[in-house]
């Protein structure tokens, strides 16, 4: 039986069923995908995405068509047999089900193949159905999952995840070998605040595994993602790399402008972070060091009065969880985002009850913004909250 694939820039991601030996997942899998990779690998993840196929419209518009339909029909019955059996699939424009492939969705999935220089890619719901699917497919009963800041995995032989919500574009996982790359769509690739959706972006073999028909995580759980949403986020990475270019320079300017006033500002741009080297070394070119940066207020009080200012006096931003917004978003993490961690936990991580995590927002002019940022820190100081430099 042939294998049936789906095309993404000259490799095959295979749709035929798994066979009982392939249930269990081995390095050498992820090995060979890396070496078929190696040769296509574009340094600057811009690049890669413009060298994308380009769908169009069913009529011959420059966008594609919206493939709403949940389910597909056949012209003749032995059809339905052969691509239940995975002989027949959607390199060759046979579909199932929208739960397993749909031609919107999938597009979708070679353009985040493309930004992260994977083999293929597949796009679900949330960013946690991602993860979730990945691990339930890596992992049988009985095996681990290890998680910690440093790992040296590979020496293990152990597959290596890697979630990079923080940072498209600033850096490609999978360019510097990992094996799996995860993403919540929601934050920077979509950029309104106004979707959720996630992404698993890794080797064929693993894609193909997650969506078998009968045993393949992202089928039997079904995070199905929507293709309208598809088409929506299909629109906005064409344009994710100037955006993050943004975002990012200003969070180095207003990291850099913060720090002389006397702030404690935790940003990796600045030469002084601990890890700025090691993310210099290793980030896309003229991308710049991420686009959030925390400003350390000590006290919740301090940081509370902070955000208000910010937002209710200067429109500097919201207060608001999540990131990769237009807007700037501001929240204290010790007691929202990181508030299921004890203190102890708070206080390796490096989170004081002051803390305030900032997602730099682009809108306005840098100048604008930064004005408003100096407003509010100024009633802060005359408040007694804070003494400028």
């Amino acid at each position: 039986m042939a294998d049936a694939g789906i095309t993404h820039n000259g490799f095959n991601v295979l749709s035929r069923k798994r066979t009982g030996s392939e249930d269990q997942w081995h390095r050498e899998d992820f090995i060979a995908a890396k070496k078929a990779m190696k040769q296509m690998i574009c340094e600057d993840p811009a690049a890669a995405l413009s060298s994308a196929r380009h769908e169009f419209g069913e009529h011959g518009g420059v966008n594609m068509s919206i493939e709403a339909s949940a389910t597909f029909t056949v012209m003749e019955p032995e059809t339905m047999r052969r691509m239940f059996s995975g002989e027949l699939g959607p390199d060759r424009d046979f579909f199932i089900y929208s739960r397993h492939f749909n031609p919107t969705v999938l597009n979708l999935g070679r353009l985040m193949a493309s930004l992260e220089g994977t083999e293929a890619a597949y796009c679900t719901a949330s960013g946690m159905s991602a993860i979730s699917s990945v691990l339930l497919q890596l992992c049988s009963s009985g095996g681990h999952v290890v998680a910690s800041r440093t790992l040296i995995a590979h020496d293990k032989g152990v597959v290596v995840v890697v979630d990079n919500t923080f940072a498209p574009m600033v850096m490609s996982p999978a360019r510097l070998g990992a094996d799996v790359v995860v993403h919540s769509i929601s934050k920077y690739i979509s950029g309104g605040a106004d979707i959720i959706a996630g992404a698993v972006c890794g080797p064929a073999s693993l894609v193909n595994a997650m969506m078998d028909l009968h045993q393949g995580t992202l089928m039997l759980l079904g995070p199905t993602m929507n293709p309208k949403v598809a088409f929506e986020l299909s629109e906005r990475i064409p344009h994710l790399s100037l955006r993050m270019k943004e975002h990012c320079n200003r969070a180095l300017v207003y990291a850099n402008r913060m720090k002389r006033l006397g702030l404690k500002v935790i940003y990796p741009g600045l030469e002084d972070h601990p890890d700025h080297a090691v993310l210099k070394s290793l980030a896309n070119k003229d991308y710049g060091y991420g686009g959030m940066l925390c400003v350390d207020m000590e006290t919740e009080e301090r940081a509370n009065r902070l955000m208000n200012l910010l937002q209710n006096c200067t429109q500097f931003g919201f207060m608001a969880v999540s990131l990769g917004y237009y807007e700037t978003l501001m929240s204290c993490s010790g007691n929202s985002t990181s508030s299921e961690m004890n203190a102890e936990d708070k206080a390796l991580a490096g989170i004081s009850p002051g803390l305030v995590r900032m997602s730099i927002g682009y809108i306005g002019t840098l100048e604008q913004k930064w004005n408003q940022f100096e407003k509010a820190l100024s009633r802060l100081s005359d408040s007694g909250l804070f003494q400028k430099m």
